[in-house]
């Protein structure tokens, strides 16, 4: 499951609904939150569910919902409302722990039963830092099942609860607090043995601000970025696929260990390579979607 760029899209614009097949994001999230007022929140559920139902069998991209935050009446009423068009995921903003997914994966089993959907189609992407709580329990995300599908992070409602200034400093850096954040989120979807998400690019116009933290996100461990403009998906896709010679590369070292099943460290082309060269190596040809990803 490719999740490289994952793009919001207010789901009670029609304009912007009616361009989401022309965008090339691997995720298009029909968002119910943050992007839609109060006084619009039933009619983006609706306009929701149908843009799920006209694609219930030929998708572009997956298409996936954020609901509202936690227990609300507004997070019943959008699962209630977007579970019949099937959504390939549900993104659930301001999870404090692992407590959360665990709480809407039972919510889903029961749609799922009622709906005769599959048991456990529907995966869950926390954003696991939108609130100072949640920073001390990032580790906790290995007590969920198969729907957690991916950690992710953001920064705009934690620096809101924080009272801070800015969460970026004079050269548009994330200061320390956010940096943790970004950090802790890594830390717990490893541990979870999910993929991490890096949080959007705020300034759609910047495309090499974007390039830069595409390869800052890349270098560190993220599988992909957040979205919130069209222009930002290639960019985004570009900088999370791997290229041919890192493919070449990662292959040969899985080949090299597979031709020797005892060696815990082993020489390629001059360089020491022991098992922790072999597991990056998996994950890279895992991330490319080659198929001897898991071989050796």
């Amino acid at each position: 499951m490719k999740m490289r760029s994952l793009m919001f899209i207010p789901a009670d614009s029609e304009k912007k609904l009616g361009k989401g097949d022309e965008i090339a994001a691997d995720v298009l999230i029909l968002d119910l939150e943050d992007s839609v007022a109060p006084g619009r929140k039933h009619l983006a559920r609706q306009m929701a569910v149908e843009y799920l139902q006209q694609r219930a069998y030929n998708r572009n991209s997956q298409l996936w919902v954020r609901i509202n935050p936690g227990n609300s009446p507004e997070a019943v009423m959008d699962l209630e409302h977007v579970m019949p068009g099937r959504p390939d995921g549900i993104v659930q903003p301001k999870t404090t722990s692992a407590d959360d997914v665990i709480s809407l994966g039972r919510r889903l089993d029961r749609l799922e039963s009622e709906l005769g959907l599959e048991p456990g189609s529907t995966r869950i992407l926390p954003v696991a830092t939108e609130t100072p709580q949640a920073m001390f329990t990032l580790g906790g995300y290995t007590d969920c099942d198969e729907r957690l599908a991916a950690l992710t992070w953001g920064a705009e409602d934690l620096s809101a609860a924080l009272g801070a200034i800015s969460n970026k400093d004079s050269q548009g850096r994330w200061t320390y607090p956010y940096q943790v954040a970004r950090a802790f989120c890594l830390f717990g979807a490893s541990a979870a043995g999910v993929l991490a998400i890096d949080t959007l690019h705020a300034d759609f116009r910047d495309m090499e601000g974007l390039k830069l933290s595409c390869a800052e996100a890349r270098r560190d461990g993220f599988s992909g970025k957040l979205a919130i403009h069209p222009r930002q998906v290639d960019i985004i896709n570009q900088a999370f696929t791997p290229s041919e010679a890192e493919i070449n590369h990662a292959r040969r070292v899985v080949e090299a260990f597979a031709s020797n099943p005892d060696a815990g460290a082993l020489s390629l082309d001059g360089k020491m390579l022991d098992l922790p060269h072999l597991k990056q190596a998996r994950k890279l040809l895992a991330m490319a979607g080659t198929e001897n990803s898991s071989s050796a």
